[in-house]
């Protein structure tokens, strides 16, 4: 098979041009550019593209499929040749399901928690040695690649993102993978730009759940009301199984389940559910009870969720992928459940389009009530980068309803900031899915004055 891709550098696409060159597909791609990790994981494996930059040359008669990323336009002009010669383009969640249509297809989404659960189910089957495939949407420890599509596997787990599919295809990507097994963590909007209301969100999970293939099964989180409702009143014919947080106890800032009172490397109320959600994945394949709790005891949790990057004394620095309002207030509450007798001092920076969409904003009111000190940053080029207009103080202030938060948009000033806080009996909490304008912060929590 020959396969080009149209902005092969993107984290999914790259990786799945990985994964089909190791499956012996004859690959090759283009980009405008590619950052790390990218561009040396590319390198590699000789699919690093010879020159940046759009070719329509390379779009030859004899290729068998063209996929396309998110990051090309509708002009570009290798798109504008293979439908010029008629070839089949695909986007990356189309061709996954092209190369898995024989294989039970496990699909995790909702709009939190996916990588979470999707990382919980990949080391328990890795654990039990099971034969599968894969994508996820971090890199994870143990884990070569973030795809993996092979000929062999039986079974194959997907994290389904909401967002949409390609330039070309304005489908979300779950809707293409036709699951067997499904999960849904969880209903909060998201996505403001392609969704504008709420009501348009909802409605994508609610084609997710007709996709599903008859007599499959629907994995969800009862304990969501929105999601509960919807479920409820949904008449696709396939099985419905709920879960919440299992019984579980915490003593000196370690969670255990119960009743077996097996000790765990996570915590918080959102991972014991993402927990849930991934053993019951893990029965429908064949996991026992006894064997998942055997398995999960040594997950260490996924890149960037409440990742521990110093432990000294009486305080921990974590950094957290967290940016939506629910994410946000429910990573607040694991720190803070965890380590009730610490401080949290809890800064989160603000970078997606919808958090930086002035309506939007007020969906954070009272999100980080519980965090003992609250800071939000928000880069201060970003705003020039998306061309909207800056928030001041007072902004921020308001819409999460909090007259005592700090608001920076300089990273050198909030380094310095956190700098001068005593962080004895203290927690730092550090969220974001940006960088905080390029702060070193395994350096800044070392640094830190304790």
């Amino acid at each position: 098979m020959r396969i080009h891709f149209i902005a092969i550098g993107g984290s999914a696409m790259h990786n799945l041009a990985i994964a089909l060159h190791k499956k012996g597909f004859q690959v090759s791609g283009s980009d405008d550019v590619i950052f790390e990790p990218s561009s040396s994981r590319l390198a590699r494996y000789g699919l690093l593209p010879e020159k940046m930059g759009w070719n329509p040359d390379n779009i030859r008669p004899d290729l068998d499929a063209v996929i396309l990323g998110m990051h090309a336009f509708t002009d570009n002009p290798e798109l504008l040749r293979a439908k010029e010669l008629g070839l089949k383009i695909y986007s990356y969640p189309e061709y996954i399901y092209e190369q898995t249509k024989d294989k039970l297809r496990v699909v995790i989404g909702g709009s939190h928690g996916k990588t979470t659960i999707t990382s919980m189910i990949l080391h328990v089957l890795n654990y039990h040695k099971k034969d599968f495939d894969y994508l996820v949407g971090a890199q994870l420890e143990g884990f070569d690649t973030m795809v993996k599509v092979t000929a062999e596997a039986p079974v194959i787990i997907i994290e389904g993102d909401e967002y949409l599919a390609s330039p070309i295809d304005r489908r979300p990507k779950f809707h293409l993978y036709k699951a067997n097994i499904a999960v849904i963590s969880g209903i909060a909007w998201d996505h403001i730009n392609v969704f504008p209301t709420f009501e348009e969100y909802i409605q994508q999970f609610d084609l997710f759940i007709n996709t599903i293939e008859p007599a499959g099964k629907l994995i969800y989180c009862q304990t969501d009301p929105v999601l509960n409702n919807l479920v409820n009143k949904s008449i696709a014919p396939v099985e419905k199984i709920g879960y919440s947080i299992p019984e579980h106890e915490i003593v000196h800032g370690i969670t255990y389940l119960l009743p077996e009172h097996t000790a765990l490397n996570v915590f918080g109320d959102h991972n014991l559910m993402n927990l849930s959600a991934a053993k019951l994945v893990c029965l429908q394949l064949g996991i026992t009870p006894e064997g998942f709790d055997a398995a999960i005891s040594s997950f260490k949790g996924a890149a960037k969720r409440l990742e521990l990057l110093s432990s000294r004394g009486n305080t921990n620095v974590y950094k957290d992928f967290a940016h939506s309002p629910s994410k946000l207030k429910a990573t607040i509450e694991a720190v803070k459940s965890q380590f009730e007798s610490r401080k949290l001092v809890a800064c989160i920076e603000l970078h997606t389009f919808s958090s930086l969409n002035k309506n939007f904003l007020l969906q954070y009111e009272n999100t980080m009530d519980m965090a003992d000190e609250a800071i939000v940053y928000i880069d201060e080029k970003t705003f020039e980068h998306k061309k909207i207009e800056p928030f001041n103080n007072l902004d921020v202030q308001t819409a999460f309803n909090n007259r005592k938060l700090q608001f920076f948009n300089d990273a050198l000033q909030l380094k310095t900031y956190l700098m001068n806080i005593n962080f004895n009996n203290t927690n730092l909490l550090l969220m974001s899915s940006g960088n905080f304008g390029g702060l070193d912060l395994v350096k800044l929590a070392r640094e830190l004055n304790t």
